[in-house]
C-alpha cells in the first residue's frame, strides 16, 4: 500500500483529492495544524504540522510516497507565505524521497494568455501574483536537479466539491435564491473550469505513474471551458428551467476601493482572466496517463449547486 501526505488537508481540493486516493486504496495522511481529521476523512490518519515550520512539515511527511501540496494561503500573504512554503515542501519531499503533486492555475501565464493554453505557452506572469506562482514553480524546477521531483497539473478555476471559496459559490451562484446570476465579465468568452471530481482523479493517475527521469513534469487540465452564457444556461437547467436575472461585478470600485483593502486589490488584480478568453488543452495529459473519467459539464454544474444545497431537479443531476 502506498502513502500519501495530503498538505493543507482542510481545503476543498486537498479533501477532495485525499477521497480520491482513499477510494483507490492509498494509505493517506492528512496533514493540518492541529492534526484534526477533516470532515469526510475518518480513514486517514491525521497529523499535526504548521507549515510554517520546516522540522515539523518534514516530520509528518515521513512515510509518504507522495506528497500533494495543497497549501493555499489567502491571496494577501501570498509574498510572504509562499516562498516559506515551498523551501519547507522542497525539504520533506528531499527527505522523504516523495514524489511532489503540485496543483498549478493560470496566474502564470499572465495577461497575454492565449485562447487555448499548454504546457509549452509562454509565462511572462505580469501581475505579482503570477510572478510570485513563476518563482515558486522555478524554485521545484531547481530542486529537481538535486532529486527532488515534482509534476505540476494546471487547472481552471474550481467548481464542485463540498468545499467554499471560489468564484462559483461566492460569485456567481451566491443570489440564486434572489433570481440573480451574477458573472464577473464578458457572457460571450471561453473561461477555464475545473471541476473537483475529475480534477482529483486525475492526480491519483499522476501519482500512479510518477515521474519521468527529468524529475519534473508539468501538465494542463482540460477540464471545462464554459462561457457565461453557457454556465446560466446550465444552472437555469439545473433548477428546473427557473429564469435568472443576470448582474456583474463593479471592477471599478473594487479597483478603486483596493487603495486602502488589500483583498480587493488582489481580487481587481485578476480581472484580466473574464475579458480574456481562454481554455486549456488536456492532450499531453491524456498521453501520460490515458483517458480521465470526465464529468458532463451539465450534470457537473447541477452536483455542484447540490453541494452548495441550491434545490435542483433529479433529471439534471442524472443527466
Amino acid at each position: 500500500m502506498k502513502t500519501i501526505a495530503i498538505l493543507g488537508a482542510r481545503g476543498r481540493l486537498s479533501r477532495m483529492v485525499a477521497r480520491a486516493f482513499l477510494a483507490q486504496n492509498w494509505r493517506v495522511i492528512a496533514i493540518t495544524r492541529n492534526g484534526a481529521l477533516p470532515e469526510g476523512l475518518s480513514q486517514a490518519e491525521g497529523r499535526a504540522a504548521d507549515a510554517m515550520d520546516q522540522a515539523a512539515l518534514i516530520a509528518a511527511c515521513r512515510g509518504a510516497d507522495v506528497i500533494f501540496n495543497g497549501l493555499n494561503p489567502i491571496y494577501t500573504e501570498w509574498a510572504d507565505r509562499v516562498p516559506v512554503f515551498t523551501a519547507n515542501v522542497i525539504a520533506a519531499a528531499r527527505a522523504s524521497g516523495a514524489l511532489h503533486l503540485l496543483p498549478g492555475n493560470v496566474y502564470n501565464y499572465g495577461r497575454s494568455i492565449p485562447e487555448i493554453a499548454d504546457e509549452t505557452t509562454p509565462m511572462p506572469g505580469e501581475t505579482a501574483k503570477g510572478k510570485i506562482r513563476n518563482a515558486m514553480e522555478q524554485s521545484f524546477k531547481d530542486a529537481a536537479k538535486d532529486g527532488v521531483k515534482t509534476s505540476i497539473l494546471r487547472a481552471g478555476d474550481f467548481y464542485g466539491g463540498d468545499g467554499r471559496g471560489s468564484w462559483f459559490d461566492l460569485s456567481i451562484t451566491a443570489r440564486l435564491d434572489k433570481g440573480v446570476f451574477t458573472w464577473p465579465g464578458a457572457m460571450d468568452i471561453d473561461h477555464a473550469w475545473a471541476y473537483l471530481p475529475d480534477l482529483a482523479q486525475a492526480f491519483v493517475k499522476l501519482a500512479e505513474k510518477g515521474c519521468d527521469e527529468t524529475g519534473f513534469e508539468s501538465y494542463t487540465f482540460a477540464g471545462h471551458s464554459l462561457s457565461g452564457t453557457q454556465m446560466k444556461r446550465h444552472i437555469e437547467k439545473a433548477l428546473g428551467g427557473k429564469s435568472l436575472k443576470r448582474a456583474g461585478i463593479p471592477w471599478l470600485l473594487l479597483r478603486t476601493g483596493g487603495l486602502v483593502v488589500p483583498m480587493w486589490r488582489e481580487i481587481s488584480e485578476m480581472s484580466y482572466l473574464w475579458f480574456t478568453p481562454h481554455r486549456l488543452s488536456g492532450d499531453k495529459l491524456a498521453a501520460a496517463i490515458g483517458p480521465i473519467a470526465e464529468t458532463a459539464p451539465e450534470k457537473a454544474v447541477a452536483e455542484a449547486l447540490a453541494e452548495l444545497d441550491h434545490q435542483v431537479s433529479q433529471h439534471s443531476k442524472a443527466a
